[in-house]
């Protein structure tokens, strides 16, 4: 899923579970611990161990900060460099209680143009909450438009800062943006499928491109398929009808160009009015998924001419297709997809289902 970077420093209890932001990097411990503590006599050695401890504790909170530290600007082109205000122009609410589709306008002189590389899909910006100097990654599902406007699917998590930051503000509100970022290089024609793999909004970066490659053009690239499997806990958690609408309706007149399965944990709740029970598959996105997604069965013709294989290469089946998979979701989802991140949220190795039937980092990307 798209990653956050924090703009302040943040402090944590153990104890509690309970945090507090500190904007200039100095935190206070207090302690209920009734042990009596240890006394500076007790040696030069605590001392200077106490005092080592300090200075490099003091520098990694105090040590600069990029993002901390990125200016604001209002009048000038919105960049990744520094923050641009920007007006919160429509908050609406969707089936889902948790989720509304919210549309931020940029001011006109700090719309950039359209036509350049950094806005292909798939890219997104950063969002500042300005209570708490903390900056959080949404993508936007359409782009930007003429006239400065983007639209995001914006999500409220228990433990979420910015997305309940967001749920709380109204239209006319002002907030701060920065970007765009890339968050995966598309290349027109590189690739005859993408098979995108999606839990909750993660979704989102898969509608952009595929607004940006179908749905917006009269004359879509015919050289790529797309293929997305999306799951959600119940289907009026999926995603707004402003946004599956288009995906079915597409996917049902063009299927040689576009192919879509939504998944639920459970049917239990409202039905959704853009996907009915009959189109739902209840379970979770896995490997028989994946290989349905191919045309590849696992209990088809192919299964005894491999007998001899403990683990067929699914992607040794795929007649010579160069697919990409892109994976986005909840940690653990894609973790069961694709393996786990790497550390410092690099890519890491390919796991889950895909590595399972031989997939490599050549064809798997995680956002």
């Amino acid at each position: 899923m798209l990653r956050s970077l924090p703009l302040s420093v943040r402090c944590v209890s153990r104890h509690s579970g309970s945090s507090k932001t500190f904007r200039h990097g100095f935190c206070r411990h207090s302690s209920t611990d009734s042990t009596k503590r240890p006394s500076l006599r007790s040696g030069p050695t605590s001392l200077l161990l106490g005092l080592g401890s300090g200075a490099i504790i003091t520098s990694y909170f105090l040590w600069p900060d990029p993002s901390r530290a990125a200016p604001t600007k209002a009048n000038a082109l919105l960049s990744p460099a520094y923050f641009t205000p920007v007006e919160v122009s429509a908050t609406e609410p969707c089936l889902d209680s948790n989720t509304r589709l919210m549309t931020l306008t940029i001011p006109r002189q700090s719309i950039p143009s359209s036509d350049e590389t950094q806005f292909q899909p798939i890219w997104s910006i950063y969002i500042k909450d300005d209570d708490i100097q903390v900056e959080r990654p949404f993508t936007p599902l359409e782009g930007i438009d003429s006239e400065g406007r983007m639209k995001f699917w914006v999500k409220r998590y228990e433990k979420g800062e910015v997305g309940r930051w967001l749920h709380s503000k109204k239209v006319g509100d002002r907030i701060e943006i920065r970007g765009p970022l890339k968050t995966w290089p598309w290349q027109e024609s590189e690739w005859d499928e993408i098979i995108m793999i999606s839990g909750g909004t993660g979704i989102t970066p898969f509608y952009q491109l595929i607004h940006r490659e179908l749905l917006s053009r009269l004359s879509p690239n015919a050289k790529t398929r797309f293929t997305l499997l999306h799951s959600s806990r119940r289907p009026a958690e999926l995603p707004p009808l402003e946004m599956l609408e288009p995906l079915v309706t597409y996917s049902q007149t063009h299927p040689d160009q576009l192919q879509v399965s939504l998944f639920v944990d459970s049917s239990e709740g409202p039905a959704h009015p853009a996907a009915s029970s009959s189109a739902l598959v209840v379970g979770r996105i896995g490997k028989p998924a994946i290989e349905r997604a191919m045309g590849v069965e696992t209990r088809s013709w192919w299964r005894s001419l491999f007998s001899r294989s403990s683990n067929p290469r699914l992607q040794d089946l795929a007649g010579g297709k160069k697919i990409m998979f892109l994976v986005c979701g909840p940690d653990s989802m894609v973790a069961a997809i694709a393996g786990p991140f790497g550390r410092n949220f690099s890519q890491g190795e390919v796991g889950g289902a895909l590595g399972e039937l031989g997939f490599d980092r050549d064809s798997v990307w995680k956002l």
